[in-house]
């Protein structure tokens, strides 16, 4: 053993000590993994791995916990893999190298592991609290570049590397980028902390499930999508994600990757925690069957009876485990020019998602089919869905897709129904004075990372794009990366009673090219009116709906607000004259003002329907709003709230007149409701004034 291999397993000695002496049992959940291949020939050109190398990467978690451990895989390796240091941290910036809270990797104690050939280790527990959809890189150090090299190459996601070892560097400055997952197989917590018992679906499946035509760093994979819905459904938010998709894998043969049947076991069952999977694939064995030469009417049949046979095989096995298969129906793919699949395809396709609805193999079904068909040539890809190669979805495909998947399938019954919140952030890029030596791109990146950790996994921001003082373009930038949706402010924050009716169209209008290149293919026709105001008279209001419902829009109506903006001048005010008492005094009446907020909205709900709504708050994006954005999500978790999207919030009836501009306004407030109702109307907490830290 080398002097620095020696050193590592000094400093590792206390760690096994400590699990040696054990501190509990642990309940271990799959939080975040993906398939392995061998990686190899352009795959590997295009992400080498010259020993010696530091390679970091980045994993988004699907449920959090108090600690975590890593399993490293050397599964197709053809000689023993030595990596002599390892670290966890959390991602700075989605897309970028810089960590924080980094905590070192050890196995057995020592701080180097040595993977046999065609074998997977774990490491020793973590100390490092996650929420789910926290991002996580895991950072290794190989003194030799792996001679076969086990992986995932379609990560969608940028790692970085840095000849030589870097372990311990969280900055990781001047790294390059790097395609696809290495020698990394899964992340899990422990999950006994958990309210609810933790669970973990997989979704096992081919370039469909990978995520093809997803760019890196977007997080825009159907199961991306269906992540975000379980976190805000009810009984859902403790339900984990794992995806386990392969770009061009078959169920019967081996191809990218082992086959379907051949993987299954490791890929499904080997994994803690698992309770469902959902099963997607079958498309390529259909293609490749009449890719090169017609198949006879034989050979159509036999692939459809391997194919459902091996569903079944699949079902058995899940089932000896405790697992529940759930069977996804198999995709359109007429008109595309790798497969040209002909009506022989075409009606093996049906009959095999025939199979899939009917035979009773599976426990549930996801009618993936009829969420992307087109309705009006069911062979084929509606157009809205098709990424234009008529087989892989595009980014509202993907959408779909989650959306098809019932959410009941995984809700705990007993699971806390606790009243839901949706964040909607105003003001983008730019609100309010900033500290000296204050930038709005800081003030963004320290939201992302509060909510981020806080497991708020959509908060949507409203932009103002001519409000840009000089760093819009990086915040907005940043606000996607870190998957989080964008909708429309209008371009300079005209209040509509300020502008007339072809003004306000003109305004909103403006807005729209930096959303639409933004969002790039989702839906960004959410409206935030300037100061909640849509008028003064019922010409006005029917007038600014008319505008919107011509545009396609939905109006993110608020249903809780504390005024937080007022907060943001005063702070600056005090930061410039360096008073910290009256910075102190802020900090306390802002979760003041927003618990005194939070409780009247939950009166005036309760008050004027007899039940609380999923409320909508909101906030801006100013420079006090980032320093309190930890403390104050912790309020409203304090206070009961689960996190929620908007587009989740607004399914309720209460925002009926919010969500469809064609019936008559105002939209939905709380207040409005209270007052027709006759339900008094509490008074907020005090504000800070122009006078905090003036003169």
């Amino acid at each position: 053993m080398s002097c620095k291999l020696m050193s590592r397993w000094l400093a590792g000695a206390a760690a096994l000590l400590l699990l040696t002496t054990g501190a509990g049992a642990q309940d271990w959940t799959a939080s975040w993994g993906t398939a392995q291949i061998r990686v190899e020939g352009q795959d590997a050109d295009k992400a080498p791995l010259p020993g010696p190398v530091t390679v970091r990467q980045p994993v988004r978690l699907s449920i959090g916990g108090p600690r975590l451990r890593v399993r490293l895989s050397n599964l197709f390796g053809t000689q023993p893999l030595l990596v002599d240091g390892a670290a966890v941290g959390l991602v700075l910036t989605p897309g970028q190298a810089a960590v924080r809270d980094s905590r070192p990797l050890t196995f057995a104690g020592a701080r180097w592991v040595r993977i046999p050939p065609g074998a997977e280790m774990y490491s020793d527990p973590v100390d490092l609290p996650t929420q789910a959809s926290a991002d996580l890189a895991v950072t290794l150090h190989l003194p030799a570049a792996p001679a076969v090299r086990t992986g995932h190459p379609g990560s969608r996601a940028t790692a970085f590397t840095l000849a030589g070892d870097h372990v311990d560097d969280t900055a990781f400055a001047d790294a390059t980028a790097l395609l696809g997952w290495h020698l990394l197989a899964d992340v899990e917590v422990d999950a006994t902390a958990e309210v609810a018992p933790a669970r973990t679906i997989v979704a096992i499946g081919d370039s469909i499930t990978d995520g093809y035509g997803v760019q890196p760093d977007t997080y825009q994979r159907w199961t991306d999508h269906l992540l975000t819905r379980l976190r805000g459904h009810a009984g859902t938010e403790h339900v984990g994600v794992i995806n386990a998709g392969i770009g061009g894998n078959r169920v019967l043969l081996d191809g990218i990757g082992p086959n379907l049947l051949a993987r299954f076991d490791r890929d499904v069952i080997a994994r803690s925690g698992v309770t469902d999977v959902i099963l997607l694939e079958g498309v390529n064995d259909l293609g490749t069957l009449t890719r090169d030469a017609p198949a006879t009417p034989e050979e159509h049949a036999r692939i459809v009876a391997e194919i459902t046979g091996a569903y079944r095989q699949m079902a058995e096995r899940a089932h000896a485990h405790g697992i529940r298969l759930i069977g996804g129906t198999i995709t359109p793919f007429v008109g595309n020019d790798y497969y040209h699949p002909g009506p022989e395809s075409e009606a093996d396709r049906q009959a095999i998602n025939a199979f899939i609805r009917t035979s009773g193999t599976f426990d549930a079904v996801i009618d993936f089919d009829a969420a992307l068909r087109d309705p009006a040539d069911p062979a084929r890809m509606a157009a809205v869905h098709d990424s234009g190669d008529h087989l892989h979805p595009s980014p509202a495909g993907y959408a779909a897709m989650a959306a098809a998947v019932p959410l009941d399938l995984f809700a705990d019954e007993a699971a806390d129904a606790a009243p839901m919140l949706a964040i909607t952030v105003d003001d983008l890029p730019a609100h309010g004075p900033l500290p000296p030596g204050e930038t709005h791109l800081a003030v963004t990146q320290a939201l992302i990372a509060a909510f981020r950790d806080a497991g708020a996994t959509a908060p949507m921001g409203f932009v103002n794009a001519g409000k840009d003082e000089g760093d819009g373009e990086a915040v907005l930038r940043a606000w996607r990366q870190a998957g989080f949706p964008l909708g429309n402010h209008n371009w300079s924050h005209a209040n509509v009673t300020a502008v007339n009716r072809q003004g306000f169209a003109a305004e909103v209008a403006r807005n729209e090219p930096v959303l639409a290149r933004l969002m790039a293919g989702e839906d960004w026709r959410w409206f935030r009116y300037p100061y909640l105001s849509e008028g003064d008279d019922a010409a006005t209001v029917a007038a600014a709906r008319d505008t919107l419902r011509s545009g396609n829009y939905r109006v993110a109506a608020v249903t809780m607000d504390f005024g937080d903006w007022a907060w943001n001048g005063a702070y600056a005010r005090c930061v410039a004259k360096d008073d910290t008492a009256a910075i102190a005094a802020l900090e306390d009446s802002y979760l003041q003002a927003a618990r005194t907020g939070a409780l009247n909205a939950r009166a005036m709900a309760q008050g004027a329907l007899g039940r609380d709504i999923p409320y909508v708050l909101l906030l801006h994006a100013g420079a006090f709003d980032a320093r309190m954005m930890p403390r104050l999500l912790a309020l409203y978790r304090e206070l009961g709230f689960r996190f929620v999207p908007v587009e989740l919030a607004q399914a309720d009836p209460f925002y009926v007149a919010a969500t469809d501009l064609s019936l008559p306004g105002p939209s939905p407030r709380l207040d409005r409701a209270a007052a027709a109702a006759g339900v008094p109307v509490p008074a907020g907490a005090a504000q800070p004034g122009e006078n905090v830290c003036a003169g």
